[in-house]
């Protein structure tokens, strides 16, 4: 597997991972029936490091890498990540994340935080934490997950 920067010519296969992950409503706070260009503004923004993983020729995951706020708290990132569905479990995840760690440090951040890691989703709250990610909160009813109604998230932190 590879990972590198995206290009425009990866946005159609993007977008359809996003489609497919977000369509679940159990993981990100995007609406389920978000449009594409909205989506795709978004994680190809211009301040927005965007990249892809790649199995031979099959784009297999994605994840961008921004500054969590601007000014003074722009030396910490945030950072989002999505695995094609027929592709999870692979373990696609962890090198992203593993990649995405020593990018962000590259760049000059100092550490990354995530602001909603959805409690129920306990594959990523067990990945984040084997890589060394702290919970330094919860936030209670945070999220509207399409099963369970209204469930707490955790924010999650890590210096790099």
């Amino acid at each position: 597997m590879i990972i590198r920067k995206a290009n425009n010519e990866d946005k159609d296969t993007v977008w359809e991972i996003i489609q497919a992950v977000i369509s679940t409503g159990d993981t990100y706070v995007f609406s389920p029936d978000s449009p594409k260009e909205e989506m795709l503004e978004y994680w190809f923004h211009s301040d927005t490091l965007t990249f892809v993983a790649e199995e031979g020729n099959e784009i297999v995951g994605t994840f961008i890498i921004k500054e969590n706020q601007p000014g003074l708290g722009s030396h910490v990132a945030n950072a989002s990540y999505m695995v094609s569905p027929q592709h999870r479990g692979k373990g696609i995840g962890r090198k992203m994340g593993v990649f995405s760690l020593s990018a962000a440090k590259d760049v000059g951040y100092l550490s990354i935080q995530f602001n909603i890691v959805i409690k129920t989703n306990d594959v990523a709250v067990k990945l984040w934490q084997e890589l060394g990610f702290d919970i330094i909160g919860e936030i209670t009813d945070a999220f509207r997950h399409s099963e369970l109604g209204l469930t707490n998230a955790y924010i999650m932190s890590r210096k790099l």
